[in-house]
């Protein structure tokens, strides 16, 4: 529910910022906000959820977004730009607890077993739905009602979240008297073979598709010759892919052991980024992404399930932050390492040369983490 107002937001507020200042690099400025929290702060939160009631900490992290948007509806001058840039911080430093909080209370509601495959299966699948239609939806209530309306949304779908999840009843154990260790979720992960593996071969791959989702924009106007708009048809296509591997993935691991089926798919993603950048029309282009997608749905599943067999329940929030503050980190590295690169080597070498970064992966997962199944499970505190 919560997902539907974020994905409306994601074309309203770039539309919004645009309107107000005409500028940018304002707008650039509002996506780069967004990356901050999780980077800077990830650590704290994560250490701060393991003595924590991981629900409350969700549906406390939902008001607080529902709060922030409610400020930019504030924002109507060029002079009140800062409200904007205030929500667009507040709401990801909520997002900063959401998501890790989320990670670690599922396998408390449904357990470790095959019953997790299939919740974050469901999980993605609801996501894709959200991603492939809220975009457009974002769009077109733009153009009708307006940013208010929009926002009013938002919130609401903020506040229905909240109330869901206050009703979970499934209490995870809690450690609550252990001192503060911000390095804590590091420390472990550094341990543990299989997550150090994972980090090492995700990182690689989000760096190189944070760097081509930053050049999808230039692919599609100097390469196919089509308005900057299209990129929302290749995102469809992406959404419509990403239904397809959730659909398939609670399948895939039967199919292959985590390790190989982590590596074939990023090999699998890597191989269709080629497709994409090479793509001679946008029909192409989008069905690369239709490519794109199905692989890496299916890695995204196997890497949060694996992330939440091997952690220990104890750890199992700071560990989900420190992912996710690593995605913060490559999206930050890639977004700003491509555009860099295209001044020294033409756009289809860049592309290229970050299709090849991806597959690069593929070895390097094979490489790090471990193929054994017993080393794949979750190890004492």
């Amino acid at each position: 529910m919560s997902g539907v107002g974020s994905w409306l937001l994601v074309v309203a507020i770039p539309f919004h910022v645009f309107q107000l200042t005409g500028s940018a690099a304002a707008t650039g400025l509002t996506l780069a906000l967004e990356a901050l929290p999780a980077l800077l702060l990830g650590p704290w939160a994560g250490v701060l959820l393991d003595r924590w009631d991981l629900a409350r900490a969700m549906w406390v992290a939902d008001l607080v977004s529902a709060a922030a948007v409610g400020l930019i509806l504030f924002a109507d001058r060029p002079e009140r730009l800062w409200l904007i840039y205030l929500a667009v911080l507040v709401e990801n430093i909520a997002t900063t607890v959401f998501r890790p909080a989320s990670r670690a209370l599922l396998p408390s509601v449904v357990g470790t077993g095959p019953e997790l495959v299939a919740a974050n299966a469901a999980r993605a699948f609801a996501g894709s739905v959200t991603r492939l239609g809220a975009p457009p939806l974002g769009a077109l209530l733009l153009a009708g009602p307006g940013i208010t309306f929009v926002l009013a949304v938002d919130i609401v779908s903020y506040l229905l979240s909240a109330a869901t999840i206050a009703a979970i009843r499934t209490r995870p154990t809690r450690a609550p008297h252990q001192p503060l260790r911000p390095l804590a979720g590091l420390q472990y992960a550094v341990r543990s073979r299989p997550l150090r593996g994972l980090l090492a071969g995700n990182g690689v791959f989000l760096i190189a598709n944070a760097g081509l989702t930053a050049l999808l924009v230039p692919l599609m106007v100097d390469r196919l010759g089509a308005p900057g708009y299209t990129v929302g048809y290749v995102f469809s296509g992406l959404g419509a892919g990403y239904l397809l591997g959730a659909a398939v993935s609670v399948k895939a691991l039967s199919w292959l052991g985590i390790r190989d089926l982590i590596a074939t798919t990023q090999f699998a993603t890597g191989a269709a980024f080629f497709a994409l950048v090479n793509a001679p029309s946008i029909p192409w282009a989008i069905a690369a992404a239709v490519l794109i997608g199905l692989p890496g749905s299916v890695l995204l599943i196997t890497t949060e399930t694996t992330v939440q067999r091997v952690t220990t329940p104890s750890m199992l929030a700071q560990v989900g932050a420190l992912f996710f503050a690593v995605d913060a980190l490559a999206a930050v590295v890639g977004a700003l390492a491509a555009p860099a690169l295209t001044l020294v080597a033409e756009l289809p070498v860049t592309l290229n040369l970050l299709a090849a970064f991806a597959v690069l992966a593929a070895p390097l997962t094979l490489y790090a983490v471990p193929g054994h199944p017993a080393e794949l499970t979750r190890k004492p505190s």
